[in-house]
């Protein structure tokens, strides 16, 4: 997923760079694919915070009564947790760039809105 995000904003970028586009296709488009890589988020989220419930609950446990085997696990949820903080902050920090895209979509075709109104 993390390919496919990059490479989807990288070619939006080149896009944003002509002229020659029908933006309101193009705009039609960006949408339904912010609306994937919402989705894709939140599921992420929901794995994110579960697995560091899941360590911070089996940390707490390992503190109360100590086991070999509470040490190793709470060594190898946070082995899993560090990538799924690292997937979703490339989701979110890209959504966000997304959103960018859009309004620079809709300023192109003279519908944008500026922040200082």
């Amino acid at each position: 997923m993390e390919k496919r995000i990059l490479t989807y904003r990288k070619y939006i970028d080149e896009l944003l760079t002509k002229e020659d586009v029908n933006w309101e296709t193009v705009k039609a488009e960006h949408l339904v694919q912010i609306g994937f890589f919402q989705h894709e988020r939140l599921i992420h989220l929901i794995v994110t915070v579960l697995f560091a419930l899941l360590e911070v609950v089996t940390l707490c446990t390992s503190v109360l009564m100590f086991t070999p085997f509470l040490g190793i696990l709470v060594v190898l949820i946070l082995v899993l947790l560090i990538p799924y903080v690292r997937h979703y902050y490339i989701l979110e920090n890209e959504v966000q760039k997304m959103y960018g895209q859009y309004d620079e979509m809709q300023n192109k075709l003279g519908k944008g809105f500026t922040m200082n109104r």
